[in-house]
């Protein structure tokens, strides 16, 4: 089989697992997001809310169903839907008629929370942009399911090309996007929620780096990083700005070095000028997102923090909020570091991500790397929240695994390790 035909088999793999849960993924927040995409297909507010309360209160039942089902009391109970459906949809819509009497009709979301938490959803046209075609094509249920679908297999598919691009051999490059669709990036891409696209895209600018430092196509790599960091401000602002930040950091140290080094210009992976320009890239993202957010008037961080403190404003705001948000990092950073010692698997993963992003000929990429990977633990510091489910915000670290740990399988099968030849000698010695 030719490879593209190994990336198409290994994505229908993965399309087709993902039939057993149709439903039953969505969170709160995707309320919002469906509610805007139908508002801009021209559903009124009342529309929106009814086929959003459905959409999620047959989430709501699914998942009860099959909790009982193997629940060792309640296993030979009558089917628990119709009646979790029933109180799904009363206590939604009470909420939102309530609102609606209120006058809560402005934006494109329905009102499912306060004017003040769902401006934040406003500042978030890109995802519903996205699942636009697929919810008026497919309907809401069918539609939400095959736009994380090719969210997710687009990932691994993006991971592929990376690898490809740096000459990975095509069995590791394989390897990668396996990986991705295994790895908590595949479960979390399936979520009617952002961070499928945000790992997109953060992909797909990590693929413009490759084009630039191994590819030998600066202006193509350039122009899909830039892309790549506006999309991420359509979807959420605050990646563009991690994303932009973290590349320009990097860029800039690792073009000081080549400097340095008297690598500057010179022909080859690695050149100086490449990494300067990722920088200059960044930067420009990073002053882009800044003035945007001012100029559309978007939630500040200091709106952000608020209702991180408050409960989504459920609550009066802090007084002191900076004070109490280092106070719960400090905190949040002393829990999460007992838990991964207790389950080290993640930094196990990330430890071999970053030893096979930054040996060998491609530090520079590496370094690159490793710091789109690092976006995940600045969103994860930005709301340091122990109790959201699967660790969804830091799952942008789970990238440098992803591309890491085959670049790491290449260095071994490139360079196999040995034994001194003192050392063969007596272990023959031995086994005589």
């Amino acid at each position: 089989m030719r490879p593209r035909a190994w990336v198409l088999a290994l994505a229908a793999v993965f399309a087709v697992l993902q039939l057993a849960n149709v439903t039953g993924r969505d969170t709160p927040d995707t309320k919002n997001y469906l509610s805007y995409a139908l508002s801009l297909r021209g559903d009124s507010k009342r529309e929106a809310a009814a086929a959003t309360i459905d959409y999620a209160c047959a989430g709501e039942a699914s998942t009860a169903r099959r909790h009982q089902r193997v629940d060792v009391v309640r296993f030979h109970a009558p089917d628990p839907g119709r009646r979790v459906t029933a109180e799904c949809r009363a206590t939604a819509w009470r909420e939102v008629n309530a609102r609606l009497r209120a006058g809560q009709t402005g934006g494109h979301t329905a009102p499912f929370s306060s004017t003040r938490f769902l401006r934040i959803f406003e500042a978030r046209p890109g995802y519903p942009v996205f699942l636009l075609p697929f919810v008026t094509l497919l309907g809401v249920t069918w539609g939400m399911w095959a736009a994380s679908v090719v969210i997710a297999v687009a990932g691994g598919i993006l991971a592929f090309l990376i690898l490809r691009t740096l000459s990975v051999p095509v069995p590791l490059a394989l390897t990668g996007q396996a990986l991705y669709y295994v790895l908590p990036c595949g479960t979390t891409a399936m979520r009617p929620m952002t961070e499928g696209l945000l790992l997109a895209l953060t992909l797909s600018a990590v693929w413009g780096c490759a084009l630039v430092l191994h590819g030998h196509r600066t202006r193509a790599g350039l122009v899909l990083v830039g892309g790549s960091l506006a999309g991420l401000f359509t979807v959420k602002h605050s990646q563009s700005l991690f994303l932009g930040l973290c590349l320009a950091g990097a860029g800039a140290v690792i073009a000081v070095r080549r400097w340095r080094r008297g690598q500057w210009g010179r022909p080859g992976p690695d050149m100086g000028r490449g990494v300067a320009a990722l920088a200059a890239v960044g930067c420009s993202a990073v002053v882009g997102t800044l003035l945007l957010s001012k100029v559309l008037h978007y939630p500040s961080a200091s709106e952000s923090l608020q209702d991180l403190l408050a409960d989504h404003f459920t609550r009066p705001d802090r007084a002191r909020p900076w004070p109490e948000f280092l106070h719960l990092q400090a905190n949040f950073w002393t829990e999460w570091l007992r838990r991964q010692l207790w389950q080290p698997l993640f930094v196990a993963a990330l430890a071999t991500g970053a030893w096979g992003a930054l040996r060998g000929r491609r530090r520079a990429f590496g370094g690159l790397l490793v710091a789109a990977a690092f976006t995940g633990i600045l969103t994860q510091a930005g709301h340091p929240d122990i109790d959201i489910r699967g660790d969804r915000l830091i799952v942008l670290a789970w990238l440098l695994p992803v591309v890491g740990a085959p670049l790491l399988l290449e260095r071994f099968m490139r360079d196999p390790v040995t034994l001194p030849a003192q050392g063969r000698a007596d272990r023959a010695q031995t086994m005589r």
